[in-house]
């Protein structure tokens, strides 16, 4: 059935978007300009129902763009802001548009778009400059309007902005006031953040010490300098105490396991309250990096280290002391690696930021699927913004609070060095364990069975036994960890994100059993690519930069079926 247009008027024909009928009727004289009974003119309508080539149309014949209507006294722009058609508002801004007009309760457009949470629009208009502008009637900015509506990604896009957030509006309330009034913590926080950094909160005493000039600025440094080397000193040697004093009791020559239990509990409450102090402060992850780094060595080196210096005479030197010394050597270097190296930020300056939302928003791909909306990047494929590190990473596989590090392009094949040589590490303190209990405990494994031999072995030296007990448990998630990265390495050509995520992404095959990767190339490609294998010029692994890979398309003469574009 084809509806019988020839008796609608042009308002109606605008609203439905019927090209055909509207440029009849203004080819028969109907004036462009002329606004309805309510004030509201043909481009407000085809605005507000996304009807660009009807807008074109208009346009061309006279309609003036910036024409204020309606009950709210606005523009046209102001009707698609509203609506949140980010093409129609992109398309009206080419026509000269002007985003900074208010409307009749005093909005401008980004005040709209970030009250009614539009958050593409909103990062169009602050790559078209428009941030620090005041609601008229209320005084609000736009984050006030942000935060009245609850929209955490608008908020973060204009902190990142540096939107003012000491502004006040009509009744005197900051931003940080009226989340206050919600008790939105998240908003709390992020607001109290970006007031600190510029200044705003700092307590009276800190600026006090700003203004004494007997307070050098090589004084401050050196001052600095003490608290973050006593900060992270305490952090590297608390697995060390911690370790020690469970061993040290479990020797103490004591018939109590009572209260024996009683000190335990006390090692585990200071510990506990020593990592919420640090979590308190911000920096969980120091303290977690610091712990591994202290764990690693203490849990596996340390131990090590003590059980081949007590064998030492009776252990070859060739064949056990010089593996395992490049062993450890090999272990802290990867973990170094993996803590410190990039581990594929997109990185890009605030003018390459604006000019790649107005390139998306001009082409009608700002879309959050590509679109960071936190980094006001275009996002390459398969990264993925961390929420711990606020930031995006490429090639994103997770985050590893063990290493203080989201785990990504730049440092992943130095992460599975880690758990490596990490799990060679325990297997040394197993095999150390073994050794002591075989040349200085009196076991009789053969005659009196498996649970007196664990009777024997633990009397003979408690905190031995608790190393091992320690290795076996270590050892288990750690061989867990390096089987699954390795099976998805090599088996799949994916990263962690991609497998527990695969149905979000357009470019995988997903079925009840299976993920199609267009990465995977074959187990052995898959190796060689991703350790980057070269075998003295025998092999050529194919290096990409994810940093810059935004798409890929299927390419029929490839054997992989796909190349990156």
């Amino acid at each position: 059935h084809v509806d019988d247009y020839s008796t609608w008027d042009i308002v109606k024909a605008t609203q439905y978007g019927i090209f055909e009928r509207c440029r009849e009727l203004v080819e028969a004289g109907f004036d462009v300009r002329q606004p309805d009974k309510e004030n509201v003119t043909l481009l407000h309508w085809a605005a507000i129902n996304n009807r660009i080539d009807l807008v074109k149309y208009y346009i061309s014949k006279g309609a003036i763009v910036d024409q204020l209507g309606g009950d709210l006294n606005s523009t046209p722009l102001h009707w698609a802001t509203r609506q949140g058609h980010l093409s129609m508002v992109v398309q009206l801004m080419k026509y000269g548009a002007d985003p900074s007009l208010i409307d009749g309760e005093g909005c401008s457009c980004v005040h709209l778009a970030a009250q009614f949470g539009h958050t593409s629009i909103v990062a169009y208009l602050i790559a078209k400059g428009q941030v620090g502008t005041t609601n008229a009637v209320f005084q609000n900015t736009a984050l006030h309007w942000a935060v009245l509506a609850g929209n955490t990604t608008v908020i973060s896009l204009l902190l990142d902005a540096n939107a003012n957030v000491d502004a006040q509006n009509i009744k005197g309330e900051t931003p940080l006031d009226l989340a206050k009034q919600r008790k939105n913590v998240w908003m709390i926080n992020h607001l109290q953040e970006a007031r600190q950094a510029k200044g705003y909160d700092s307590p009276s005493y800190l600026k006090r010490l700003k203004m004494d000039k007997v307070c050098s600025s090589l004084s401050r440094r050196q001052s600095l300098s003490g608290l973050v080397f006593t900060f992270l000193s305490v952090m590297l040697g608390t697995p060390f105490v911690v370790i020690w004093l469970v061993g040290f009791i479990a020797d103490l020559d004591i018939d109590s396991w009572l209260i024996k239990g009683i000190m335990y509990v006390d090692v585990i409450v200071v510990n506990v309250q020593e990592f919420a102090a640090v979590c308190h402060q911000g920096v969980k992850d120091t303290y977690c990096c610091f712990f591994c780094l202290g764990s690693c060595y203490c849990h596996c080196h340390y131990p090590c280290l003590c059980v081949l210096l007590n064998l030492a005479a009776h252990l070859p030197f060739a064949t056990v002391h010089v593996p395992f010394l490049i062993n450890t050597l090999a272990l802290f270097y990867n973990f170094g690696k993996s803590w410190k190296s990039d581990p594929g930020i997109i990185k890009a300056s605030e003018e390459q930021k604006k000019k790649t939302i107005v390139e998306l928003a001009e082409t009608g791909s700002l879309d959050l699927s590509i679109f960071c909306s936190t980094c006001l990047i275009r996002k390459p494929i398969r990264s993925k913004h961390c929420a711990v590190c606020n930031r995006c990473i490429a090639k994103f596989d997770h985050h590893c609070p063990w290493v203080g590090n989201c785990v990504g392009s730049g440092n992943h094949r130095y992460f599975m060095g880690y758990l490596f040589f990490l799990l060679c590490m325990i297997c040394w303190m197993i095999y150390g364990c073994i050794s002591y209990w075989r040349i200085h405990c009196a076991t009789s494994y053969a005659k009196d069975g498996f649970w007196l031999y664990l009777t024997q072995i633990a009397s003979c030296s408690p905190w031995m036994f608790w190393m091992f007990l320690n290795s076996i448990f270590h050892f288990m998630w750690v061989a867990v960890l390096i089987m699954c990265q390795l099976y998805q390495i090599a088996a799949l050509g994916i990263t962690t994100n991609e497998r527990m995520n695969a149905r979000r992404y357009k470019h995988f095959k997903v079925t009840a059993t299976s993920i199609e990767s267009p990465f995977n190339h074959g187990c052995i490609r898959n190796l060689i690519d991703f350790f980057e294998i070269r075998c003295c010029g025998l092999m050529r692994p194919v290096t990409v930069d994810w940093t810059t890979q935004y798409t890929i398309e299927y390419d029929q003469t490839s054997g992989s079926g796909y190349q990156l574009v």
